[in-house]
This record gives C-alpha cells, structure tokens and sequence, in this order.
C-alpha cells in the first residue's frame, strides 16, 4: 500500500527560505537578553559577551550569589542594566513563574539564551532515576518550555537572537550518554525547526554545539570524557556564536571549534550503524594505542 503525504500551502504567501532574506544586523543596546545557566561558564561568558555589545540582562540559574557576583561585574564594565531571577527551572511551572517575575519587573524580552542543562555519564541502566529525570526535565523540557513563554515576545520584536545550546553530542548516538546525546539532538532539532518557522519576522535563531568546554559541566558529567581532548575556552564558544549571529544571513546551526566541525560532518556523512560502532569504540577508549 502506498503511503501518501498532503501538504498545504498558501498560493497567496509564499515563504521564502531563511536564508535567501537579508537580516539587519542586531543592534544589542536596544536589546534585553535572558540567559538561563548564567552563573558560570558558557552562560557566564555569553552574558558577558552580550553585556559588551551593549545588551540589558536578564541572569537566571539557581545560585544568586554568582548571579549577584556576575551582575555587578557586568554594570560596572559595561554600564548595562542587569536584572537577577533566581529560579530551579527542573521545577514544575519553572518557566511561567519566570516570565511572570520578568513581566513583574516591567520587562520585556527581545532575545533569549537557553543555556542551562546537565549531562550525566554512565550505563543508561545504572543511571539514578530522578537524576536522570531532572536532567531530562532541564536539557529538553524546560528549554521547550521557556521557549515556548517568550517567543511570542522575541517574534514580536523582530530585532533579536534566539540562541539553544545543543551540544556534538546531539549528532551521534552516544553509549554511556545515552539520554544526554538524545536530548541534545532534540534540542537541535528544535532549534532548527524554529529557524525556518521564524523566517520572516526579524529573529535571528541558533543552534549552538560546542563540544568538550573547560567549564562545571564536567564535575557533573564525569571525568573520564574529558580524556576526549580538544578541550575549548568558553570564550572561543562565544567568539563563534557571536559571529555567526553577526552574519546577515545566520545559519539555523553553527559547531564550535574546527575539530569539532569535522566530527559532526562526518557523522552526517557515514551511515548511522558505522558511526553507532565508531562512537563506541571511543567512549570506551577514549586514547587508543
């Protein structure tokens, strides 16, 4: 039996793709950026970045007193309004109550930065279900969810960034991370789903992959996948989601570092039963002889 997809489209308004529209480039001192995981590393450096192009903040993450810390260095070099929203976002209804407490402030968001998540390693059986679960809950759900709040604000102002931190782990199945890789690879695609959706209105959406990052993520994670090497600088992983963004036609998806961007084209380009053997075989020797 044959099977037959429909799709409609509109005669009377075509879209064009993304990347045929010419996008002005984003003027940040008219900006206000929420970034979740601000109090350290990745998120850190992106707040700082941002802060530097004259960008307001909005700094959430569940320390407040780096948050604190940060706020101040960054009014005190760049003499931009930085806002503190302590906030859990594993909790439930994390993401309304955040807009609410911006909304509260008289604040309203023109560019967000979905930075915050954790990875865990290890047997996917071995696994401890409520880590496992809150992880699940932060990497993919309550980025969909904080999202999903402001996007109608970010989609209105048609002058901003939409930034999720994927991961090279989204493009590879990986043993030992299983459900950190599958989460990545969600938000990838997400991501990139929202940048063709959002043709048209001004936002700029991205997709960021870094890949192995000098940052807390692996006093979570576990040390043995540093051993990996090609260990990055936030401040390189910033670098390159700064000029990506600055491009006046910006890629749904950008990878950080060059040895970062030849393994995730090669994953593209091998069969998936190939890099599935090739993956394994270097997680569980990540310095062959």
């Amino acid at each position: 039996m044959a099977l037959s997809v429909t799709m409609a489209y509109s005669v009377n308004a075509p879209v064009a793709a993304p990347e045929e529209i010419p996008m002005p480039a984003v003027d940040y001192r008219h900006q206000t950026t929420l970034v979740t995981g601000a109090s350290s590393g990745i998120g850190a450096e992106l707040a700082r970045g941002l802060a530097a192009r004259g960008s307001a903040l909005v700094l959430v993450a569940r320390r407040a007193d780096l948050l604190e810390a940060l706020a101040t260095e960054l009014r005190d070099a760049h003499g931009v309004r930085v806002d503190v929203v302590p906030a859990d976002l594993v909790e439930p209804g994390a993401a309304e109550r955040l807009a609410a407490q911006v909304a509260g402030r008289g604040l309203r968001v023109t560019s967000l930065v979905n930075n915050a998540g954790f990875g865990l390693q290890g047997p996917f059986h071995e696994a401890d279900p409520q880590r496992l679960r809150d992880m699940v809950q932060l990497d993919v759900a309550a980025l969909t969810d904080v999202t999903r709040v402001f996007i109608d604000q970010l989609r209105a102002a048609g002058t901003g960034v939409l930034v999720n931190v994927a991961s090279i782990a989204a493009y590879l199945p990986m043993p030992t991370s299983a459900a950190y890789a599958a989460a990545k690879a969600y938000v990838l695609h997400l991501t990139e789903a929202l940048w063709v959706e959002s043709a048209g209105t001004g936002l700029r959406v991205l997709a960021l992959s870094p890949g192995i990052t000098r940052t807390e993520f692996f006093d979570e994670y576990g040390a043995p996948a540093a051993a990996l090497g090609g260990i990055q600088d936030p401040a390189a992983v910033v670098a390159t989601t700064l000029r990506a963004l600055d491009r006046a036609a910006p890629p749904a998806s950008v990878v950080s570092g060059l040895r970062n961007r030849l393994i995730t084209s090669v994953a593209r380009l091998i069969p998936r039963g190939v890099a599935l053997r090739l993956t394994s075989a270097v997680l569980r020797d990540p310095h062959p002889a």
